[in-house]
């Protein structure tokens, strides 16, 4: 891994993180591609490539706090507030419960899913159907979503609860985690800013843990030593400050236009990889 591989791959992650495109399939795309410029073995695995994508959401994660940091602040004091005189009426404190349900849910999904969804690193042509799947998904919700009596601006229980199962099947590579959380706060009759913003929140526990916990875990601190920290400290800037601005005017378009762009995306370049890479193997 080199410099502008990780460059290259901080500017995917830092779009395709918020936007529902699925982050893990183009960082998988990405990489893929470009081992194919290079002649790189495909199958060959790397820890540090491993690592780098670790360190990309981290980046996209720092970028969620500043955006959100007003939100976070007012959820914290409510949750702490509410543990203390044993309230929980208030919705932002409601909020900060569902997330910590939601997370829970999340990695009770995700964990039986954790050594398929690594392998499937490796097998972009499965990611890219994947991806075509999540295509769907995002035009069923906007279809279901129009159907509606009316659109709802706060999150309830129930909702998010299908919410965290939707981030928990998001685990595998092609299922956008922001697509299918939003679009499942679509079927629940969410508006998209409401359903955007509760999901980009919903993300910040996973991705901190999976940031502080996988290499500790995962990575030989030894090896890690070996690591192209440059490439990896670039990479992790640009996803942060490409994440930032993304999630910026994500928010502005979904106040006006529907997902379907997204959708007919995700098919296109599903089907385009599941067929290149067919080819290529």
């Amino acid at each position: 891994m080199n410099l502008i591989q990780a460059v290259l791959m901080g500017i995917v992650q830092g779009l395709s993180e918020f936007l529902p495109i699925s982050s893990s399939a183009h960082l998988v795309f990405t990489s893929n591609f470009y081992k194919v410029f290079k002649g790189i073995e495909i199958v060959k695995e790397s820890n540090q490539e491993v690592f780098l994508d670790i360190m990309l959401h981290l980046g996209t994660l720092i970028a969620v706090l500043i955006f959100f940091r007003k939100e976070i602040w007012q959820i914290l004091k409510a949750l702490i507030e509410a543990c203390r005189k044993k309230d929980f009426s208030n919705h932002d404190a409601k909020v900060g419960l569902y997330i910590i349900l939601g997370t829970i849910i999340t990695i009770v999904m995700a964990l039986p899913m954790e050594k398929f969804a690594e392998r499937l690193v490796y097998s972009p042509q499965i990611v890219g159907v994947l991806l075509v799947i999540t295509g769907f998904v995002l035009f069923a919700s906007e279809y279901m979503s129009k159907h509606l009596p009316a659109r709802k601006d706060k999150v309830d229980l129930k909702t998010s609860l299908w919410i965290a199962v939707a981030q928990g099947l998001a685990v595998l590579p092609g299922f956008s985690r922001s697509g299918w959380t939003i679009a499942t706060g679509l079927f629940k009759g969410l508006d998209r800013v409401t359903a955007a913003k509760y999901s980009f929140l919903l993300s910040i526990p996973i991705i901190l843990g999976a940031s502080m916990v996988y290499p500790f875990i995962k990575i030989d601190m030894a090896e890690a030593l070996t690591y192209n920290w440059t490439a990896i400290v670039a990479g992790t800037v640009v996803s942060g400050l490409v994440g930032y601005l993304c999630i910026k005017y994500f928010i502005k378009f979904l106040s006006k236009f529907s997902l379907a762009i997204f959708g007919y995306y995700c098919i296109i370049a599903g089907i385009f990889t599941a067929v290149f890479f067919n080819i290529y193997k």
